[in-house]
């Protein structure tokens, strides 16, 4: 699982647009019966930043960054035997939750997903803690009322369970307001090169055909906080433009598009400008048909939109699990409602996927919880 990047932006509030906010993000996967993939995978994150993994093939935790791999071995292990147990406790609940559903066979996965953030300037802090089955979103931590909240009806149970719960509360406000504040203060300052670096954008003009939108297109910078528009004539054109989401490239700077649908006339009747904002940089290229970079000339000059083969070979890798943790924040937004804005800001997902290899049913029965001591 070398190379084990989540291609998932925005669900842990990497940077607010020119922002200094940092993130730190635990993602736990248990599943079963998925031929050739681990039953279990962690992957911790700062700032969208890949900085360990493990999973229950190689059975060992792996550093990603040259600040965590100045780690101990001590901490390494201690890491190893954390997650080992979490292994256990994760396949067990998987079997509870098949049972109470009723389920057999099939493809069955679990995912746990929490985290903090912190502003450098206002040492505002947020806590963020989801619990997902089978691509729905089951349980949310509220910060407001220091809970567990149901995000469906079928999970009524475990919310009742996990609030119950005296000592499982008071763990998840300790960890939420110091403990992971501290652990990410303190990654944030050993991976400073990296985390606090700045790498500006490279934007171009790019159509597939004379009849494609014409997309707006900047990739390689570093934060992620960057605003992406199309003015039309010195104002912001709303009208006739999708906005893409931000996404991961494989050497861990970002990308993000504009999209402007606009017919021939209207350029040579107007002025169409992209503009890209980030940091200290702005980068303003005028709509002409001699910047744009097409696919329709000939071979030579093809200019797709990619990622790259290093990222496609990354996705392959997580694919199961990167698909279920989409499928669970996409359902999860069609059933929110708008109450709750850090979901909302969680979602900016730009992937469809189909739901048929998740099939349940439901029942009335109960099941045990996750022990506390997989979030250590």
């Amino acid at each position: 699982m070398k190379g084990f990047i989540l291609m998932v932006l925005g669900i842990v509030h990497l940077h607010e647009a020119f922002g200094v906010t940092h993130s730190l993000t635990h993602f736990y996967t248990a599943s079963s019966d998925i031929p050739n993939f681990p039953e279990f995978v962690f992957v911790g994150m700062v700032d969208g930043v890949q900085m360990v993994h493990y999973d229950s093939n190689i059975q060992k935790v792996v550093p990603e960054q040259d600040w965590m791999k100045q780690t101990d071995a001590e901490f390494c292990e201690k890491e190893r035997e954390n997650l080992f147990y979490s292994k256990q406790s994760f396949k067990a609940e998987v079997a509870t939750l098949k049972q109470h559903f009723n389920q057999s066979g099939g493809v069955h996965i679990l995912q746990y997903m929490y985290g903090c953030s912190r502003d450098d300037e206002t040492e505002q802090t947020e806590g963020f803690g989801q619990l997902g089955y089978n691509g729905e979103n089951f349980l949310e931590y509220d910060m407001k009322t220091l809970t567990w909240k149901s995000r469906k009806q079928q999970a009524n149970f475990m919310q009742d369970e996990w609030n119950s719960d005296i000592s499982r509360l008071g763990f998840w406000k300790i960890y939420f307001s110091q403990t992971c504040i501290e652990c990410l203060k303190k990654q944030v300052d050993n991976g400073k090169r990296t985390l606090r670096r700045t790498v500006p954008p490279s934007v171009s003009l790019l159509q597939k055909t004379p009849s494609s939108p014409v997309t707006c297109h900047a990739t390689g910078f570093y934060p992620s906080g960057v605003m992406v528009s199309w003015q039309k004539d010195g104002q912001e054109q709303h009208e006739d433009v999708l906005h893409g989401e931000i996404l991961l490239n494989g050497d861990g700077t970002f990308q993000k598009s504009a999209h402007l649908t606009i017919d021939s006339e209207k350029w040579e009747n107007n002025n169409y400008t992209c503009v890209v904002e980030h940091k200290e940089n702005i980068i303003a290229i005028r709509l002409n048909q001699s910047v744009i970079k097409t696919n329709s000339v000939k071979p030579s000059e093809y200019v797709p939109i990619i990622i790259g083969l290093g990222v496609v070979a990354v996705i392959l890798l997580v694919l199961v699990p990167i698909i279920t943790f989409i499928m669970w924040n996409r359902k999860s937004t069609a059933s929110d409602d708008g109450s709750n804005p850090s979901m909302t800001q969680q979602n900016q997902i730009q992937l469809e996927v189909s739901l048929s290899l998740i099939k349940q049913e439901e029942a009335e029965k109960r099941g045990p919880l996750l022990k506390d001591s997989e979030a250590s």
